[in-house]
């Protein structure tokens, strides 16, 4: 094999250390693989915990973070309001370097890359441990966009050039709960302790700092964006850009039904604050046509964690 060969050689997805084949379907997957469909289980029979607000560092859509076990800032990575969207968790065992991601399949193969190299770059030169990978969100919708979502991050997962282990694979068929003949996500939202890697369903009151400037850039089409520099241990948001639409005004004279009806990939398992968030991102959007005032000078609104635990901006 000549030298250029080995630099084109994709690693695979592994479990139990033997490689993940490619399936049609996310029950073909969990048929194959049933120790992962068993882990999921004991996963799904967790109480979700409640996250302390001093600890955390919040994900919202289409976001990742990053950090290292050092950081003195950050303890707990946290995400939620994942219905088909997907979070994607990624440890390197030797460093501790852990990455979160919230992703909605709006660009999956862009994204991934992103969550790897977020980790790796944070793991050289530790040469022991190896790269985990925890998947929790989605569920059985009528769209199937959960389906398609399972599929494609495994697929970007199988054709990155590193060895990674899946570990927590709890996605789609399985996180899906049938309650008054709708079908829900069991786990909407989870958590990360970065000192040690443990992984669970969580609860947040808090999802800030920022929270209403974050949700505008998504809402208005913001691709996925790193929201942390660990470095500096500073939440680092923008600059970002939109156009003003005055016609986004309509949707806060509509009602509940309607919203979820046109702004949501599935209306019936949205959490119940679904409606109220689109409306003040929308108010939000509208007392700000331009987001150049947001950044003066064209920098990002930085926020450090004060000594009380709250992130205040710099």
């Amino acid at each position: 094999m000549k030298r250029s060969d080995l630099i084109t050689v994709k690693m695979p997805l592994l479990t139990q250390n033997k490689r993940i084949e490619r399936v049609n379907s996310v029950a073909e997957f969990f048929s194959k693989y049933p120790h992962l469909k068993e882990s999921a289980k004991q996963f799904l029979s967790s109480s979700p915990e409640s996250v302390d607000p001093k600890q955390l560092l919040y994900v919202q859509q289409r976001e990742f973070a990053s950090t290292t076990p050092a950081d003195n800032s950050v303890s707990i990575l946290g995400s939620d309001d994942a219905t088909t969207c997907h979070l994607v968790m990624l440890r390197h065992t030797g460093s501790g370097a852990t990455c979160l991601a919230h992703c909605d399949g709006s660009s999956t193969w862009t994204e991934v890359p992103l969550i790897v190299n977020a980790v790796t770059s944070k793991s050289n030169p530790v040469k022991e441990g190896r790269l985990e990978l925890h998947l929790v969100g989605g569920f059985d919708d009528d769209r199937k966009t959960s389906h398609s979502l399972s599929l494609s991050i495994l697929a970007a997962f199988q054709k990155q050039k590193e060895d990674i282990h899946l570990e927590t694979c709890c996605i789609t068929d399985m996180n899906d709960v049938i309650t008054e003949g709708i079908h829900r996500p069991v786990v909407y939202g989870i958590g990360v302790n970065v000192k040690t890697g443990h992984v669970f369903p969580a609860l947040f009151e808090y999802r800030g700092p920022a929270e209403e400037l974050r949700s505008a850039r998504t809402f208005s089409g913001g691709q996925m964006v790193e929201v942390y520099d660990s470095s500096r241990e500073l939440v680092k948001i923008g600059p970002c850009r939109w156009t003003p639409n005055n016609d986004m005004g309509f949707w806060l004279s509509q009602d509940d039904e309607t919203i979820l009806q046109f702004l949501s990939t599935s209306p019936y398992a949205e959490p119940p604050h679904f409606v109220q968030h689109i409306k003040s991102t929308i108010r939000f959007l509208l007392d700000h046509p331009s987001a150049d005032g947001l950044f003066p000078g064209g920098q990002p609104q930085l926020y450090r964690r004060s000594e009380e635990g709250h992130w205040k901006r710099v």
